[in-house]
């Protein structure tokens, strides 16, 4: 994820540094400033700044933009989510491509699930 010579520029926030609390967990992730990762488990992913991740909560092989809120016992798996989504407790992105699609959200050929800007997920919809 991190190559010098395939940087991923982003513009600096004025924010507190990045903070893993209850036990919260990154590998091989990057991790922008203002970040809370508040006793979930983050792989392989990329966090803009300030995105909070609760307990329980699982992402991975994702990207999350700026204050994305990924609630308790959640799970994103090979999503894209833009700006400002919410994902509620316990809610699903990119474990079922059907239901993904049936939200709304655009759906790689690849198998990437892209979430739009300001998009608040219906809890188990």
């Amino acid at each position: 994820m991190y190559n010098k010579y395939w940087p991923i520029w982003t513009n600096q926030v004025q924010a507190p540094g990045a903070k893993f609390v209850i036990r919260g967990n990154a590998e091989d992730s990057i991790v922008a400033g203002g970040c809370i990762i508040s006793g979930g488990d983050v792989d392989r992913t990329i966090l803009g700044p300030n995105v909070h991740i609760e307990k329980w909560a699982k992402v991975d092989e994702s990207i999350l933009m700026d204050s994305v809120r990924i609630g308790r016992g959640a799970v994103v798996h090979k999503a894209i989510l833009d700006k400002h989504v919410v994902v509620p407790d316990g809610v699903e992105i990119g474990v079922n491509h059907e239901h993904d699609r049936a939200r709304g959200f655009a759906v790689s050929d690849g198998g990437v699930t892209v979430v739009r800007k300001d998009t608040i997920v219906p809890p188990h919809a």
